[in-house]
This record gives C-alpha cells, structure tokens and sequence, in this order.
C-alpha cells in the first residue's frame, strides 16, 4: 500500500498490485478536496489487464458515466453507510 502525503496534506492511500489499483476518496471528500483528478490519474496508470477499485462516501454515478465513455464497466456496492466501494473493469476484459 503507497500512502502518500500532499502539498496540501491530504492523505492519498493508493494500493496497486499486478490485477488491480485501488484508491480511496473518502478522506478527500470529507476534506472537500475534490478527488476527480487524483481518480483519472489512477485510470490513466492502469494496465491493460488491471481494473479500479474506488472507495467512496456514496455511489458516484456521474463517475459511472465517465468511466463508461472511457469504456469501462463497474459494478457498485455499499460497504456501510458511508462508504462504497466501486470496481471499474474494461468492457473487453469482462
């Protein structure tokens, strides 16, 4: 797991092994940073054959429509009240 520490002191835990990478938003959220960016950049380092996973507060559906015209498909599911977790896959990979 990679945890990094920012220039504004936001926390980015990123974890990425050879099937996936898995980043968590909820802290950024809970600090009002806005984590679009910090996503694209983890969609971006992805391997032909790795899919997302994405922690959330809540289920980011305008992300879902994103993702799907970058031609991935996702599968949502609440953890708890507060937390998502989210699995972004390529089409041609399912």
């Amino acid at each position: 797991m990679e945890v990094i520490i920012n220039k504004n002191g936001v926390k980015t835990v990123m974890q990425q092994t050879e099937a996936f990478i898995e980043v968590d938003v909820r802290e950024d959220l809970r600090l009002k940073k806005e984590p679009f960016d910090k996503i694209m950049g983890a969609v971006k380092e992805l391997k032909e054959d790795q899919y997302l996973i994405l922690h959330a507060p809540f289920n980011p559906v305008p992300l879902h429509k994103v993702m799907k015209r970058r031609g991935f498909t996702y599968e949502a599911e609440k953890i708890e009240r507060k937390h998502w977790k989210v699995i972004y896959e390529r089409e041609d990979e399912k």
